[in-house]
């Protein structure tokens, strides 16, 4: 895919976000950003260029991933009680950063 149609991609989906957010339904613009947009991108790309192998290795990291957004939003939830919106995200992003570098660690050491 070129990198114009990834960008229109990206913009529909923010568009779209910020678009269910204004709805009764609300609660929806939290599943958006799960929908597996860069993930079919990236397992389309690795399984044509890498080969089945690695993309099932892929697939299998990915599975991992879904700990440090879980550790996200375990943290947000907590945080929003405490703190300031803003400040809450960012520590929440650290959360998130710190639970992927691990993710990463533990998986090169396999």
């Amino acid at each position: 895919m070129n990198l114009l149609a990834k960008a229109l991609i990206g913009a529909l989906m923010v568009l779209l976000i910020g678009l269910l957010s204004r709805t009764r339904n609300y609660y929806i613009a939290g599943l958006l950003p799960l929908f597996p947009t860069f993930a079919l991108m990236a397992h389309y790309i690795v399984g044509s260029e890498r080969g089945i192998g690695d993309l099932k290795a892929t697939i299998l990291f990915g599975m991992w991933a879904v700990v440090p957004y879980l550790a996200y939003l375990a943290s947000l939830y907590w945080l929003v009680d405490r703190f300031r919106l803003v400040p809450a995200l960012l520590m929440a992003l650290l959360v998130w950063t710190v639970t992927a570098a691990g993710a990463v660690l533990l998986w090169q050491r396999q």
